[in-house]
């Protein structure tokens, strides 16, 4: 178990401390406190250090928690800040601006609180003397094109002219917020800084590693972002970058990365440049033969061998061609895919699990041309092959994990430029019938609405439907029908695949536990009666049903079920994978 120093302390007692040496890392994030955050500062410190506006209310004893501060001694022994980066450096701005208020004080209480502000910013000798030359803090923020400022106003007091930076525009704030209490306060003005040095408290927690330090960070932050892998993958590349003299174009490049990333990816866990990341890793992996079913930490994998990995032109490179592919996937992009392809990507959209994001990566990686485009009937085999697989694959082996173990070992085939054929995972195309005949496809499981989808575009007919559709599960005959007729022999046709398909949520709203009769102007459109004209559905074969169908009862629904059984067993069949 990670050893940990957690020792409360006060203002004064930890920035003035030998051993503090703060570094906020370039892994971190850019400043971000505004006015509303110091705002809100200033008056948590003003309310506590004079209660009620009397300054006799205050007790020496009092303290005011302004929360913790997780650390690591960095390979340089610096204080290597993981939690805490947004209060450190306001309260150091603070501080200088109480500095330059009593620069020129000649009474003992001014010198002496402007003494102890200075021991604050500045490191001393072994003597005590100050060396105003090294700050107590130092900022390297890959990504904060500010830092240089930062440092500058605590060292000189001065902001440039013209100055638009957050660290400026919050210390001209504490600046004004000072100047206006001690127009209030002008005999109590040195108590207000003592007070802040000696009674408002921090929490040091110091661990022995960054990994340790991450994880309390995790645990402890409930408000803010926490640092992600891809703050300390971006740390790397930065270096290795800045090295090459290539830092600005850079930090660009990773700022148009992130942006595409987050328009893109709405991950589960972690952050959305931590997706682009996991599917590139993938891509990796099978490169190196990896066919475990044990997937490797995110940052353990890149971290291997000093982050070789991130030392290369090639890997950023790599992340933005597979960026910009998932950003054509999503947007369906026309001049990138053809009808029938976007088609297959709409259907895999529906997969019962996430793993063909991570096939697809792989296949884009290893296939694509010069231009980063793929061959479009090499693919359109890819992706009815992907989608027969893994939708057979959890009806007979539910679960992500156990998809694991045939898809990882197709990667690997793939970075081969061996065929994809699954030959160890076939089907039995009569057990396998047999068992999603007695499958119960409820609408909790994700199977479910993947099978309707598939179903839907293996009509020709059915047009491509856009990404942002949100679509529910109709039941074509209705439980409430049902619950009042009771016309079906069994209570489990309500269930089968033949009595459901995909429908608009807001139609499916609209058609409720209607009779199929009064449904069908739903599925179709009308007119109301007020001339407000209400669309049909876009499910081509909704539309046809309507049109063709006075009602939808017991035979329809076995009829229909075995037609998408028997589809299934003919899609498995014409992708190679039945037996």
């Amino acid at each position: 178990m990670s050893k940990l120093t957690v020792d409360q302390r006060s203002i004064m007692s930890l920035f003035q401390d030998e051993k503090a040496d703060f570094l906020i890392p370039d892994y971190q994030r850019p400043y971000a406190w505004t006015e509303k955050e110091c705002q809100t500062l200033w008056d948590d410190v003003v309310l506590f250090s004079f209660p009620d506006n009397n300054s006799d209310n205050f007790k020496r004893s009092d303290e005011y928690f302004l929360g913790s501060i997780v650390t690591f001694n960095n390979e340089n022994n610096q204080m290597e800040v993981i939690d805490g980066q947004q209060r450190l450096t306001t309260l150091m701005l603070v501080l200088r601006c109480f500095y330059d208020l009593f620069l020129e004080a000649q009474d003992a209480n001014s010198k002496s609180t402007k003494e102890n502000i200075a021991k604050c910013l500045w490191k001393t000798d072994e003597y005590g003397k100050l060396n105003e030359t090294e700050l107590k803090i130092n900022s390297e923020v890959a990504t904060d094109n500010d830092k240089d400022e930062f440092l500058n106003i605590l060292k000189t007091g001065k902001v440039a002219e013209h100055s638009k930076s957050q660290y400026a525009e919050n210390y001209m704030f504490f600046k004004k917020k000072i100047a206006e209490f001690q127009k209030i306060f002008p005999g109590y003005i040195t108590l207000l800084p003592n007070r802040l040095l000696k009674n408002c408290i921090l929490l040091p927690i110091e661990a022995e590693s960054q990994d340790a330090a991450l994880r309390i960070f995790s645990t402890l932050n409930d408000r803010g972002k926490p640092l992600s892998d891809a703050d300390i993958f971006k740390a790397q590349f930065y270096k290795y970058f800045s090295n090459k003299g290539q830092k600005e174009n850079f930090i660009k490049e990773w700022k148009q990365l992130e942006e595409k990333c987050e328009a893109i990816f709405e991950p589960t866990s972690g952050t959305s440049m931590d997706e682009i990341f996991t599917r590139y890793m993938y891509y990796e992996r099978a490169k190196k033969g990896i066919k475990s079913s044990t997937t490797e930490a995110l940052r353990k994998f890149y971290e291997t061998d000093g982050y070789k990995l991130l030392k290369n032109d090639d890997t950023f490179t790599n992340l933005q061609l597979l960026a910009d592919f998932w950003t054509d996937v999503v947007n369906q992009d026309t001049g990138r895919f053809s009808d029938r392809i976007l088609r297959m990507l709409f259907v895999l959209n529906y997969a019962p699990n996430g793993m063909w994001t991570y096939f697809v990566s792989v296949y884009f990686m290893q296939n694509k041309d010069m231009d980063g485009k793929l061959d479009d009937d090499k693919f359109y085999t890819f992706l009815n092959k992907t989608i027969a697989f893994i939708w057979a694959y959890a009806i007979t082996n539910p679960g992500v994990n156990a998809l694991r173990t045939p898809i990882y070992a197709e990667m690997v085939n793939i970075v081969k430029d061996t065929e994809v054929r699954f030959d160890a995972f076939k089907f039995d195309l009569a057990q396998l019938r047999i068992t999603m005949e007695n499958f119960n496809f409820n609408n909790i499981r994700p199977i479910t609405k993947s099978m309707l989808t598939w179903w839907a575009f293996h009509d020709i007919n059915q047009k491509l439907l856009q990404m942002e559709m949100r679509f529910d599960i109709e039941h074509i005959f209705s439980r409430n029908r049902q619950e009042k007729e009771n016309s079906l022999s069994d209570d489990k046709l309500l269930e089968v695949l033949g009595n459901k398909v995909l429908l608009e949520k807001k139609i499916n709203i609209r058609a409720s536990d209607y009779k199929f009769s009064d449904k069908k102007k739903y599925y179709s459109g009308f007119t109301s009666k007020s001339g407000s004209v209400k669309d049909g559905t876009k499910i081509n074969e909704l539309l046809e049903l309507a049109k063709t169908n006075t009602d939808f009862i017991e035979a329809d629904i076995k009829k229909r079920n075995n037609e998408i059984l028997d589809a299934f067993m003919g899609y498995l069949k014409n992708n190679q994978l039945g037996v």
